[in-house]
């Protein structure tokens, strides 16, 4: 038996059924009337491979090419400093004098004990030339004959040993003027005249340096050079040697410096603290514009691909899960969204790797206003040539 409602209205089900069924027949025809939204205005790049340097920026230090610390060889007074602190000194130049006179003196009794050695010597030879014929006349011994020899070998041995003498105490007396090892500039002085050193000291009188050439040192991570050596083996990545690499400087304040280097050798341990790697380049340095110890970063040309595909920065956005996406232009005139894989930037460029191919068309402006499968009315614009500064990334 149905239930009666004792006020005499319907049920609210029925009521609640009843507006939806009537706003549904008022803004059926509104809807069905509303106009399509016209295709979005946007400009496209056509992808197409091409060979492009591809080159790494990677973190270092510069370093001198030379380093000597200075040491004194014989002890003594420091009498004279015959440089001036800073200053560029050439190899073989003297730099300290200490005080010479014990060594003279060294030397000219070393020359006096060479003397009495030589004399004592020709005294020993007259004797011998002297015995000879009385001992063949029987006017003396055998004995006496073999003692007069033994003194004359004896008297020999005593010269060398004299002339050795002499020899070191020359030696010595050259040490008392210290001189320069190599060509480079001059640090501070660690001590002044009138001060006492002592031969092979721990403590380095000066040090020189070599500035010209400079050494560059940066360090890669293992994963990118064992990437770089299997793109070599399998033949998309070409260079001229796989130990040598042309390299550009970034200073400290960003900008470029004027002389190209060369890679010289890259490290065959991997710092296990670090994962990394370190290459050095050798950069000429002619104004002495580069200093031991600066920060720098080198532009490193690992070598040249010849199927490049790259896609410009300005069209990378990123879904939901980071990963980056461009839209492209269907026949159609639509648009599809595709993921990218990206291997590293080429200037305002990405180098990729999958996600587009040869001849997809990449919107690069207005794609904030695109969704998939979104009506476009393309134009499209020449995609300017790659630069060859680049930051290295990998991934997405």
């Amino acid at each position: 038996m149905p239930r009666i409602n004792p006020f005499g209205r319907a049920p609210r089900r029925a009521t609640l059924a009843s507006a939806l069924a009537a706003l549904a027949l008022a803004s059926g025809p509104a809807l069905a009337q509303a106009p399509q939204r016209p295709p979005a205005d946007v400009t496209f790049v056509t992808i197409h491979r091409r060979a492009v340097p591809v080159t790494t920026t990677l973190p270092g230090r510069t370093t001198a090419f030379r380093t000597a610390e200075v040491r004194p060889q014989v002890g003594g007074v420091l009498r004279e400093r015959l440089f001036t602190e800073g200053q560029a000194v050439t190899e073989g130049q003297p730099l300290y004098q200490i005080d010479p006179a014990p060594y003279e003196a060294a030397l000219a009794s070393a020359q006096a004990s060479l003397a009495r050695a030589e004399a004592s010597r020709r005294s020993a030879s007259i004797t011998v030339n002297r015995y000879r014929p009385l001992v063949a006349a029987r006017a003396v011994s055998q004995q006496d004959m073999d003692t007069a020899e033994a003194t004359l070998r004896q008297t020999e041995a005593d010269v060398s040993s004299a002339q050795a003498a002499v020899d070191t105490a020359r030696i010595n007396l050259t040490y008392t003027r210290v001189l320069s090892p190599l060509s480079g500039r001059t640090g501070r002085s660690s001590l002044t005249n009138g001060a006492l050193v002592t031969a092979s000291q721990t403590s380095a009188l000066v040090t020189i340096i070599q500035l010209d050439p400079i050494l560059v040192d940066v360090t890669q991570p293992s994963s990118a050079l064992l990437r770089q050596r299997r793109a070599i083996a399998a033949g998309t990545l070409h260079r001229d040697s796989a130990d040598t690499a042309t390299a550009h400087l970034i200073l400290e304040d960003g900008t470029e410096y004027a002389h190209p280097g060369r890679i010289q050798f890259t490290e065959v341990i991997v710092d296990q603290g670090t994962g990394s790697v370190t290459l050095r380049a050798e950069f000429p340095n002619p104004d002495g514009l580069l200093l031991p110890g600066m920060f720098v970063r080198a532009r490193v040309e690992e070598g040249v691909t010849d199927q490049a595909l790259l896609v410009p920065q300005q069209a990378v956005l990123r879904n939901a899960r980071g990963e980056p996406l461009v839209f492209v232009v269907k026949p159609d005139n639509t648009v599809e969204p595709r993921v990218l894989t990206t291997d590293r930037a080429l200037g305002t460029d990405w180098l990729v790797t999958s996600g587009v191919q040869e001849g997809d068309r990449v919107v690069v402006e207005g794609v904030m206003r695109l969704g998939p499968g979104a009506r476009v009315n393309p134009t499209e614009r020449a995609a300017p040539a790659p630069t060859a500064a680049n930051t290295p990334r990998t991934g997405g």
